[in-house]
């Protein structure tokens, strides 16, 4: 898991997060985005992975479509040897209402959600449309 803010290192990398954020915002205006959702701490770092784009999206209140008052986001990426760029392999959200975690839902797999609490059907096609979209962004 690594910041949002500390992957954003080149240009083409800042307009990228920027993209995420802007698809997030755009399904779900009423969030506020997080690029250092993570502690600097030695608790998070022994689970550090240069290879993921971490942003937290956090809703004023608890968000009854989401199921949750914040949105994890954890965008796995890998290089790509023939072209020398990064792509999206995976990504995986979680649902939190302050640290208790409410759902998950990954890309790697089957694209289902799993949880006691997870956010209504209409929200989860708008979630996974935002996923398919980033990942799209880094084809």
């Amino acid at each position: 898991m690594v910041n949002a803010i500390d992957q954003a290192k080149s240009l083409m990398m800042i307009s990228k997060i920027e993209a995420i954020v802007h698809l997030f915002s755009s399904q779900f205006p009423n969030s506020l985005a997080d690029l250092k959702p993570w502690s600097q701490n030695a608790e998070t770092a022994k689970f550090e992975n240069s290879n993921s784009i971490d942003i937290g999206f956090h809703f004023s209140k608890l968000d009854f479509p989401c199921q949750c008052r914040s949105v994890l986001m954890q965008v796995r990426l890998d290089q790509d040897f023939e072209s020398e760029q990064l792509k999206a392999i995976g990504i995986e959200l979680s649902g939190y209402e302050t640290s208790d975690q409410l759902w998950q839902f990954s890309t790697i797999g089957n694209w289902q959600f799993w949880g006691d609490f997870p956010p209504t059907i209409r929200t989860q096609e708008k979630l996974k449309e935002v996923c398919y979209q980033i990942i799209k962004l880094f084809r």
